[in-house]
């Protein structure tokens, strides 16, 4: 039996990490097999782009080639990690995925969201989450959460505001746009609150 994919979306600081990982954890509780992931990331290769993707000067990668190092760590994600869970029928959970790059590389950036749609395709052979869980908060109160953080991973959270306003446009719409794969949830609510109706989402 195949396994089902959930992806969790959103701005810096909307609170998605978190309710990736409690939803994690209520499934695992349920008696489901559960891989808890994240983009970039989630291999050892991977990770090591991660690195180049979020430290730095934030003009330190051009458009596209920071759409391609995105694709490049997603590409041996999904062959190593994402498609051998599904195919053991384990649920995936992954904490950015493909909206992430059509929202910083495409809206916050630029590139026609046709381009990455395209290059998506190329590198995962057209892989999309079954659900696609969108956190949506207004970008300064997402980037005033982020920043108090400090985890050494503020090279995004560095770029100018209108950046993010970009996104959090992008983000605000994407569950309009596509309903049949998207959920919008406040990120402003009560972590409580917001997990108990994304655990709603999900058993609908």
């Amino acid at each position: 039996m195949a396994g089902r994919f959930i992806s969790f979306e959103g701005g810096e600081g909307s609170g998605k990490s978190t309710q990736a990982r409690l939803l994690a954890d209520r499934l695992r509780s349920a008696g489901q097999g559960v891989v808890l992931t994240r983009e970039p990331g989630g291999t050892e290769g991977a990770e090591a782009v991660r690195a180049l993707l979020v430290t730095g000067d934030p003009d330190r990668w051009t458009p596209w080639a920071e759409a391609c190092l995105v694709n490049a760590a997603r590409a041996d994600h999904v062959a190593r990690v994402i498609r051998p869970a599904l195919e053991r029928g384990e649920w995936v959970i992954c904490d950015r995925f493909v909206d992430s790059t059509r929202a910083y590389q495409g809206a916050g950036k630029g590139i026609a969201d046709a381009d990455l749609c395209a290059l998506h395709a190329h590198v995962t052979g057209n892989l999309w989450p079954d659900l696609t869980i969108v956190m949506t908060i207004d970008s300064d109160a997402g980037l005033h959460r982020a920043r108090a953080r400090n985890d050494g991973e503020g090279r995004f959270e560095a770029h100018k505001d209108s950046f993010h306003s970009r996104i959090a446009v992008f983000f605000a719409g994407l569950a309009a746009n596509e309903p049949q794969r998207c959920r919008a949830f406040d990120g402003r609510l009560p972590i409580a609150d917001l997990a108990d109706q994304i655990w709603s989402a999900v058993q609908a």
